[in-house]
């Protein structure tokens, strides 16, 4: 009798710690996803802050900084937290360089893409209060074609441009790169980035960045974000694939 009661008696505490575990992973998870959440929020803002308000006198400079810095700020504020992703195509691609469990990445886009459709939306509130109006126009939405560059320019470029990007990341976080750098890195390149590709469709690099916007404006931008989509993650599946090969695997 007194050997059954002890059995219970194991069991419910293996219960009891197995559950403290689950509901312990379940809450760093719901952290994780917020972070995700006001991160991918704080990179559209820095967009559309910018875009919308500032680009007359900053122009791409202006962009492009206001995206890397604020990148950078929020690697370093939330990236413990969840890695610091912030855009579906550098979940997928860490996925790919065997970096990111597969079985978290919905998670993670879908939260990036609430972040991003939630400040496309307050930054649309605050141009609306213009005085004389405010057309929304593209709303600094991805696009081609027209009398810009074709759609075969922008592919080829968000591809190119978003491997490097994901490339740079799995080397700025590996052992064997120097410590505490790594937000630096990722900011500058993401900056950088912007310099190469705003001229040629508006520079996505980040497909929830593309969608928050086209929500936003409509019409063309909305028909077109599917290549913002595509080129981007297939730009850092390869990116995460060359990094795993040539980094991770580099021993």
């Amino acid at each position: 009798m007194l050997g059954a009661l002890r059995q219970v008696h194991r069991l419910q505490c293996a219960f009891f710690c197995e559950a403290q575990t689950a509901m312990g992973d379940g809450y760093m998870r719901t952290k994780a996803l917020a972070a995700e959440f006001i991160g991918t929020f704080a990179l559209v803002a820095s967009i559309l802050g910018a875009a919308l308000f500032s680009f007359p006198i900053a122009g791409i400079t202006g962009v492009a900084l206001s995206l890397g810095f604020t990148v950078m700020a929020m690697i370093f504020a939330v990236g413990h937290i969840s890695g610091g992703h912030f855009n579906p195509a550098v979940t997928l691609g860490l996925v790919a360089g065997g970096r990111f469990a597969a079985g978290e990445a919905l998670g993670y886009i879908i939260a990036q893409c609430l972040g991003g459709i939630a400040a496309a939306f307050t930054f649309y509130l605050i141009a609306s209060g213009k005085s004389g109006g405010f057309e929304v126009g593209n709303f600094a939405s991805n696009m081609f074609g027209g009398d810009g560059y074709s759609m075969v320019s922008a592919f080829v470029i968000e591809v190119v441009l978003t491997g490097l990007f994901i490339f740079i990341i799995m080397g700025a976080t590996s052992d064997r790169a120097p410590a505490g750098f790594a937000a630096i890195a990722i900011g500058l390149a993401l900056a950088a980035t912007q310099f190469m590709a705003i001229p040629v469709d508006n520079a996505s690099i980040n497909p929830a960045r593309s969608l928050a916007t086209a929500v936003v404006a409509l019409g063309e931008p909305l028909a077109q974000v599917w290549l913002f989509w595509v080129a981007p993650i297939l730009g850092g599946v390869i990116g995460g694939l060359v990094g795993r090969w040539l980094i991770d695997d580099n021993d």
